[in-house]
C-alpha cells in the first residue's frame, strides 16, 4: 500500500497540555513573526483536551524528542483525561497551574486568543506567554513516529488468540474476522486501518 502523502507534510509531535487534559497533537505551526509569537494547534473536536482549552484559555505546547519514552505515546495518545490522570507515572513541573512533562525538549506556555471551527478539529491559536528549553535533542516528527510506532506503542496480544491490531493507536480487536464495518473505539479508523496478528 503507498503512504499517505500526509506524512510527507512535515510537522512534530507534541504533548498539548492545559489544567484537566492532555494529549498527543503532530499540527503545531508558528504563524506570526511578531514577538511574542502566535502558536496554532490543532486538537480534535472530540478530545476531552479540546473542552479544557476553551475551557481554561491557557495550554502548552511540549516537544516530544526521538529519544521519548514510547509509554508516553501511549499515555497521552490512547486515553482520555476524562478517564486517567495521564501525568501520574511520569516526571512532571507545573507552570500556571498546567503539568508539563520533564522528559521534553521544552516548552511553550500560551494563552489564547482565538479559535478556528473546521470540520473535524479546532485551531488554537495562542500567543507564548513562558518558555524553555531542557535540552538540544533531535525532535520526533510524524513521519518518525510512523515509521517508529512498532518499537513506540509495542503492541502485545493474547498467544493463542486471532487479533486485528489497529496501525494507527494499537488497539487490540480479538475475533476471528473482524467486521468489515468495524470501527475503533479509541482513535475511529475503519477496519482497512487493521492488521491481523
Amino acid at each position: 500500500m503507498e503512504r499517505d502523502i500526509t506524512r510527507d507534510i512535515l510537522s512534530g509531535i507534541f504533548i498539548a497540555s492545559t489544567k484537566g487534559g492532555a494529549c498527543v497533537v503532530d499540527t503545531v505551526l508558528q504563524v506570526s513573526s511578531t514577538k511574542p509569537a502566535l502558536i496554532s494547534v490543532c486538537v480534535n473536536k472530540n478530545n476531552y483536551t479540546n473542552e479544557m482549552i476553551k475551557k481554561n484559555k491557557k495550554f502548552a505546547l511540549s516537544i516530544l524528542d526521538t529519544n521519548t519514552n514510547g509509554d508516553i505515546i501511549k499515555t497521552f495518545g490512547f486515553n482520555s483525561s476524562r478517564d486517567i490522570d495521564k501525568f501520574k507515572n511520569f516526571d512532571y513541573i507545573e507552570v500556571d497551574g498546567i503539568k508539563i512533562l520533564k522528559d521534553v525538549i521544552g516548552y511553550m506556555v500560551l494563552e489564547l486568543v482565538d479559535i478556528v471551527d473546521t470540520e473535524t478539529h479546532d485551531i488554537f491559536i495562542g500567543r507564548i506567554i513562558e518558555s524553555k528549553r531542557f535540552k538540544t535533542t533531535t525532535p520526533m516528527s510524524y513521519l518518525y513516529y510512523q515509521e517508529h510506532k512498532d518499537e513506540l506503542i509495542k503492541v502485545e496480544t493474547e498467544e493463542g488468540k486471532t487479533a486485528f491490531v489497529c496501525t494507527v493507536c494499537g488497539y487490540v480487536y480479538y475475533g476471528e474476522e473482524l467486521p468489515s464495518n468495524f470501527i475503533c473505539p479509541r482513535c475511529g479508523v475503519g477496519s482497512s486501518a487493521f492488521v491481523k496478528k
